[in-house]
């Protein structure tokens, strides 16, 4: 009989029994096999009134794969849980447990942070039990998440029409709505720099006004402005000169907000592709002697390294760049880590991102690059900078000059394809030197309002508030967006940086929410829950006291939103039904807004807006991988653009902005319900 190991994807289990040989057959779950019922009191699936008693329920779409792993479970001679290591994997591990009928006193549960041979024979080597305290930590978390949503969004829906609510969605909303309004009530404030340029030696370099009579310089107005230029007609003296190295330290490898943040900025991925292309890059590549796990596992709070990894990096960036390379390994420290896991790196530093190339798609062989080149250098030598600073005066007045220029190159040998830095050169200037400025020019400027939520900074600003965790970024971005409540676009005409605005129906909701849940939908309480749940997974906190003290102050919340929220009327379109005489109204569907009679559901008349001139398709040069026509830039009904080829519809050929081609999945009644509750 041989032994049966359960993992969650289908990809690595492949990977994994190859690993094992022949006395094992690892199969898949394919995520989640259960979740809470839709049954119950206000469809919960929770008993409230007896200690917050879950009752589970095999999704729908996981009957089958549940029935064939009863099935290989009842043969196998043992059976092994080697689900993802956080919170997630080890609730799915408990799940199946309880389904299969898998003893929970014993040593079933099998942990690895990599997918490669040494790794996971090594797990198997040491087994343990199925960690109660993380399963109940996730548990406490899910409960949580179908109160608020199911409560919240069923209070919204029914008030002013919007789709959803959720404990971490609604915080992220509205940061991005209180972060808009801070930019429309931002006044911007005129003020004046002062630049001068001058030629020493056959080099011309500028100098700013950065002090007058040694306080900061300040110029509001014109005059003032004007006033400095007239006074620096003199030669000014040279009055400061000042030698330094400066190091600049290579920084930590990475964690899953830090690679989402650089894979937005630096190769241009959103946090949902990031995620996706990282796991594959996790479960294993198909290489030249098999497959193999190219980097850890991929959702990470810690900058953790391991001693086996450490030593091995030391060694390869001896004999790859020499003894000078060899930095100092600093872990950076942060309390809110949960440090279960290490920091993403590679897993074999002789796999570098060119031997692998061949093997990986255009978007693999990028993210890995990144992953590998910041874990390497973070145990690199710093690099070293000679720099200049010069202050040459003229009156009471002092301008800042500053050369900077590469001593030793240090861990930029292998990062400097990500970072920017560029030599500014000065001539050899001496203290007491008179020197003419060519010219010295007044330049207005007006402050300006703070940025707008990227999702780059929105992900940093979540993580700096403890909001969520790591393998919760991407989803809650992708959730605020499918409900219609922020959109991202361009900053302004001609940037690449995308950013948050949001929608009316997001603004409403976010200050509905301000309004009637202040005490709950906030930052602060937000980030102390996430506390909460860590505390729960330590086995330091018990969670009926947890989910008590929530329900406690939430319900009579929604009690009082439900009495005194003002509902909101749908918009009348100024034109009666034609079938029954009542008022018009605008409403918005699945498919986006249409007319309706306010009559419904006496009266069922619909009609379609018209719509304005369809957009023209825009010319792409790029040629469709099918067919070989050109790929058109086309808009879709539901306002987004995508790739589309140009000889539709003999060629069907779409793909995304991206360059990722859709995946299409059937949406299973379990999956209309939750999107239509938010969870």
């Amino acid at each position: 009989m041989k032994n049966l190991v359960i993992v969650e994807s289908p990809s690595k289990s492949k990977t994994i029994e190859k690993y094992l040989g022949k006395e094992y057959e690892v199969v898949s779950s394919k995520g989640h096999i259960r979740d809470l019922a839709i049954k119950g009191k206000d469809g919960l699936g929770v008993d409230v009134e007896n200690q917050f008693t879950p009752t589970y329920v095999i999704n729908e779409d996981k009957k089958e794969t549940v029935k064939e792993l009863k099935a290989k479970a009842k043969k196998a001679e043992h059976v092994f849980l080697a689900t993802d290591p956080d919170r997630e994997g080890e609730a799915i591990s408990w799940h199946l447990a309880s389904e299969l009928a898998i003893p929970m006193d014993e040593d079933n549960r099998i942990e690895f942070h990599e997918v490669t041979k040494d790794a996971v024979l090594e797990a198997f080597r040491h087994p343990r039990k199925i960690d109660m305290d993380l399963v109940r930590s996730q548990e406490t978390r899910r409960i949580l998440d179908r109160i608020i949503g199911f409560k919240l969004s069923k209070l919204l829906k029914s008030k002013i029409r919007s789709k959803s609510a959720g404990r971490v969605q609604s915080v992220a909303l509205k940061l991005i709505v209180d972060r808009e309004k801070e930019i429309q009530a931002f006044h911007p404030e005129e003020y004046w720099t002062i630049d001068a340029l001058f030629e020493e030696e056959g080099m011309t370099f500028p100098a700013t006004l950065s002090k007058i009579n040694q306080k900061k310089a300040e110029l509001h107005t014109q005059a003032e402005a004007k006033a400095v230029v007239n006074a620096c007609r003199d030669p000014f003296t040279v009055t400061s000169v000042k030698k330094q190295v400066r190091k600049r330290e290579p920084k930590p490898a990475y964690i899953t907000s830090t690679l989402q943040q650089d894979a937005s900025t630096k190769i241009n991925f959103s946090a949902k592709k990031t995620m996706s292309v990282a796991q594959k890059l996790y479960e294993g590549i198909e290489l030249e002697n098999g497959a193999e796990g190219l980097i850890t596992y991929m959702r990470t709070d810690s900058t953790r390294l391991s001693p086996v990894f450490i030593n091995a990096a030391r060694q390869y960036i001896e004999q790859e760049y020499g003894k000078n390379y060899l930095g100092i390994y600093k872990e950076k420290k942060d309390e809110k880590a949960q440090d279960a896991h290490e920091a993403i790196r590679p897993t074999n530093l002789e796999h570098t991102p060119e031997k692998v190339k061949p093997y990986l798609t255009t978007d693999q062989y990028k993210l890995y690059q990144l992953i590998w080149c910041r874990a390497v250098a973070s145990l690199m030598a710093p690099a070293k900078n000679n720099t200049v600073s010069v202050i040459l005066s003229n009156h009471e007045y002092d301008f800042s000059a500053n050369g900077n220029q590469l001593a030793f190159d240090g861990y930029l040998k292998v990062a400097g394809q990500f970072e920017t830095s560029k030599d500014v050169l000065l001539p050899e200037l001496q203290q007491g030197q008179s020197c003419l400025a060519k010219e010295v020019q007044a330049n207005q400027h007006f402050t300006e309002p703070p940025l707008r939520y990227s999702e780059a900074r929105l992900i940093k600003e979540l993580e700096e508030e403890g909001i969520g965790r790591p393998s919760t970024y991407s989803m809650i971005i992708d959730t605020i967006q499918a409900r219609g409540y922020v959109t991202l676009e361009k900053a302004s005409e001609g940037s690449k940086t995308k950013v948050f605005f949001p929608t009316e129906q997001g603004t409403l909701t976010a200050e509905k929410l301000e309004q009637f849940f202040s005490e709950i939908i906030n930052v602060k309480y937000t980030a102390n829950m996430e506390t909460e749940l860590d505390e729960i997974a330590e086995g330091e906190r018990d969670s009926l006291n947890s989910l008590e003290d929530f329900y406690k102050k939430f319900i009579p919340l929604i009690d009082q939103a439900y009495e005194k929220m003002e509902k909101k009327e749908p918009e009348k379109t100024g034109e009666k039904c034609p079938e029954c005489g009542s008022d018009l109204v605008y409403r918005v569907g699945r498919f986006g807004k249409f007319i309706s009679c306010s009559n419904y559901p006496q009266c069922k008349y619909t009609a379609k807006i018209a719509s304005a001139q369809k957009e023209a398709p825009e010319h792409t040069g790029k040629l469709c991988p099918e067919c070989g026509a050109e790929l058109l830039k086309r808009k879709s009904r539901y306002g987004n653009y995508f790739l589309g080829c140009s000889a539709f519809p003999k060629c069907r050929y779409i793909e995304s902005i991206e360059g990722e081609k859709p995946q299409y999945k059937k949406r299973t009644k379990k999956k209309v319900e939750k999107e239509e509750t938010g969870e």
